[in-house]
């Protein structure tokens, strides 16, 4: 199937998104501005302005000369290209490969979706309609290649152009050099030589060429007559799976969308499934009537192509996508990964059959990342310490162990007694007890006194060699009138006529 790239040109960008906002100053000659050098330069200008004779490029007083009602407003070059964005989003719905041609221009990759729209033709005349109905004026144009395409659409006075598939060289002979991309330089040299046209350079030497201007008319022309390829580098990545629906009529109700998005998820869900691969991260795309693209991600923790699931995962962000005045396409992709069969156990007896190992563990994990972000579901694991702020280290909910099963980090320790709470950093406390090594008797920790009626210890800890730490720890298990019970330790061996240090490192339940 030969490549078919449409080239999309919003010659307004900048006056036509200020008059979105703000629908008066289509009627008054407008301009944006841009200082330079002490000087104010006209950037872009709107239908009337240009019709007054003001062109980008002009100072603000020669353009005051030609129309004193001109209105100036600064040129905003962020807020244009996050609105040339937005239209890159937008565009999404007739292709998945979207590539920015900035300032003012998109390169849509539309190989074989022509026919969806019913013909290359109406694909143009739709995707300008419903610009100019946003408030945009585009041309666009459609041809073998990114830089035929780029030419026809800014060089010929049509709106909509489509070049026949093998038909861009004899397009582009009548065009411009200014067509090819040129620098305004280059261009202005090769008029000088009598080389006005595009078709005047099919002809001539191409050493000479060189020899002149550099390798950038030949690269130029060999890109826009597909000599040498222009790959299109698209905004988002670019899945295999995606499902899409489009409506007759737009619609707006949480019962539709949640409708919806259950029928993509079953379609998403069945291709996965032939292509043995899992979901891993999902995006749905909603393109509403007025233009704006709301998006609901969410990710799982393994692969996964249960549509049940993953419909309960979107359920709790549908009710923040916002329909405006109705959407009528959404569109479902999922970067995914392998996913091998599930194993079925045999029923015994009435007994339904069952998946061997049970996910509830893994939908739970996803539910809970998807509210509060996968990275901060974890689990705690032992590790090979006996100091207790290196006991145990946090690791994804479901990643498996770090060390191997035959180690002693790989099961908890039975012989020492833990707290289930253990403090982020041991807070110091209070203490009354005998000397030199006995239990608390009482302590007051975080303002609250607390007096201990039973307490087991010592458990003497040592201190790892290899670490700044050099206090060993003297821990004892202690309960307090109340029935609450507490992890506590004396830091360092005791010195007479000094004060012993105690801390609480953790409550036990």
């Amino acid at each position: 199937m030969a490549r078919r790239v449409l080239s999309l040109w919003l010659s307004r960008l900048a006056v036509d998104r200020l008059a979105r906002r703000k629908p008066a100053l289509r009627e008054v000659p407008l301009v944006t501005i841009l200082g330079d050098r002490g000087r104010m330069i006209v950037v872009a200008v709107n239908a009337v302005a240009e019709s007054a004779g003001v062109q980008p490029g002009a100072t603000l007083a020669d353009a005051r000369a030609l129309e004193p009602s001109v209105t100036p407003i600064d040129a905003d070059f962020a807020a244009d290209a996050l609105a040339l964005d937005g239209l890159a989003d937008w565009c999404g719905r007739y292709t998945p490969w979207v590539g920015l041609d900035a300032p003012d221009g998109l390169f849509l990759d539309v190989t074989g979706c022509g026919h969806l729209f019913g013909g290359e033709a109406a694909l143009l005349d739709d995707i300008v309609a419903r610009l100019k109905a946003f408030g945009y004026q585009a041309k666009a144009a459609v041809a073998d290649t990114a830089g035929a395409a780029w030419g026809m659409a800014r060089h010929v006075r049509d709106p909509i152009v489509a070049v026949p598939p093998g038909q861009g060289r004899q397009a582009l002979a009548g065009l411009p050099v200014e067509a090819l991309r040129l620098p305004p330089d280059t261009a202005a040299g090769l008029r000088r030589l009598g080389m006005r046209r595009v078709g005047d350079l099919y002809g001539m030497p191409r050493a000479g060429i060189t020899t002149r201007f550099g390798v950038i008319v030949t690269r130029m022309l060999d890109l826009a007559l597909g000599v040498a390829p222009e790959p299109i580098s698209p905004r988002r990545p670019v899945t295999p799976h995606v499902a899409r629906a489009a409506f007759a009529e737009p619609i707006s109700t949480p019962e539709n969308l949640t409708t919806a998005t259950l029928h993509l998820l079953d379609e998403l869900c069945a291709g996965l499934e032939r292509a043995g691969r899992g979901a891993r991260r999902l995006e749905l795309r909603f393109f509403r009537v007025d233009g704006r693209v709301e998006r609901s991600i969410v990710g799982t923790s393994r692969p996964v192509r249960a549509a049940g699931h993953l419909a309960r995962l979107f359920a709790g962000k549908l009710d923040r996508v916002e329909p405006g005045p109705g959407v009528e396409i959404m569109i479902l992709s999922a970067t995914a990964e392998p996913l091998a069969a599930s194993q079925v156990e045999m029923p015994v007896g009435d007994a339904a059959p069952t998946l061997a190992g049970t996910h509830e563990e893994g939908e739970l994990v996803d539910r809970l990342g998807n509210r509060f972000g996968l990275i901060r579901v974890q689990r705690l694991l032992p590790r090979e310490s006996w100091w207790p702020e290196n006991a145990v280290e946090a690791v994804p909910a479901l990643s498996p162990p770090t060390s191997p099963p035959s180690t002693a980090a790989a099961i908890w320790p039975a012989d020492r007694t833990r707290p289930l709470r253990l403090l982020a950093r041991p807070e110091p406390i209070d203490v009354i007890a005998p000397v030199p090594d006995d239990p608390p008797l009482s302590f007051r920790w975080r303002g609250v006194a607390h007096k201990v009626v039973h307490a087991e210890g010592p458990e003497r800890l040592e201190p790892e060699w290899w670490r700044e730490l050099n206090e060993l720890r003297d821990y004892y298990r202690v309960e307090d009138t109340e029935g609450q019970r507490f992890w506590v330790y004396r830091a360092g061996l005791y010195q007479p006529g000094r004060t012993a240090r105690w801390y609480l490192h953790g409550v036990f339940p």
